[in-house]
């Protein structure tokens, strides 16, 4: 009798959890990248599913994270060293994504519990990865500080607190700009649907960023024959030159 009542309290548990559920939209989910891209704005929206009336208590509140690719990064020191500036330090940084914004209903200190930051890792340093580092390296974590301040001026990572429109706990929406310097790959999405702190329910999908037209031809020429993009490159170096130099005669002629 004991076993079947934990087995219908876990029941509950998870019909209560799955209460409320995210539909999703994407005002695009592919973003083509070319000469001209300077760089682009994803609006995403959705609504909140419900089975039952909006529940009492704690107010809900939403959070959006998108992250482009992650890899290894090499965070470099430079100190002045008779009166020359060197790289005297250097970590590396294990995991980090290239693109990384996540914006919230609230400041996220005030809606999301530590333990579910660390679970789902949310917030921008959590979402980097960083195992250890050199003896020598005395503050390691100022390196982690130091790649997101970089990322954060450069609009690679974005902080959007209040960035998220709610209305009746039911509807939201909310706006990421994307660079023009971003990675080509699968930017992940994720939205989180949390009540007093706790998530009570995800969502995932992706955003395909790619080079298309000449562009992607040229990328992958350089990975897949890397001689023959660099004779392409030379040729057309001399051709310009070649044909700057003729319309420079042909002015003084």
């Amino acid at each position: 009798m004991r076993s079947l009542a934990f087995a219908l309290l876990a029941f509950c548990c998870a019909i209560s959890a799955q209460a409320e559920e995210v539909v999703l939209g994407l005002s695009r989910d592919q973003v083509a990248i070319t000469t001209r891209f300077d760089g682009s704005e994803i609006l995403i929206f959705g609504a909140v599913k419900r089975e039952e009336p909006i529940p009492e208590g704690p107010p809900l509140e939403v959070v959006i994270t998108v992250a482009g690719p992650s890899q290894p990064v090499m965070v470099r020191k430079k100190d002045k060293v008779l009166g020359i500036w060197v790289n005297t330090e250097a970590v590396e940084v294990d995991l980090a994504p290239s693109f990384y914004a996540v914006a919230s209903t609230a400041p996220l200190d005030t809606i999301l519990s530590d333990v579910e930051d660390l679970r789902h890792k949310i917030t921008v340093p959590r979402a980097i990865r960083s195992v250890g580092a050199p003896d020598t390296v005395q503050d390691s974590a100022a390196f982690t500080e130091a790649l997101i301040r970089i990322r954060t001026n450069n609009a690679l990572y974005q902080s959007l607190e209040d960035g998220v429109a709610l209305d009746q706990q039911t509807l939201f929406r909310t706006a990421i700009t994307l660079p023009a310097n971003l990675t080509e790959g699968e930017y992940d999405t994720r939205i989180f649907l949390l009540r007093g702190g706790q998530v009570i329910s995800t969502y995932d999908t992706t955003i395909d960023v790619r080079k298309v037209g000449m562009e992607r031809w040229l990328f992958a020429l350089s990975r897949e024959n890397p001689m023959a993009y660099g004779l392409l490159s030379l040729a057309i170096a001399i051709a310009a030159g070649w044909g700057a130099s003729a319309v420079f005669r042909l002015i003084r002629t």
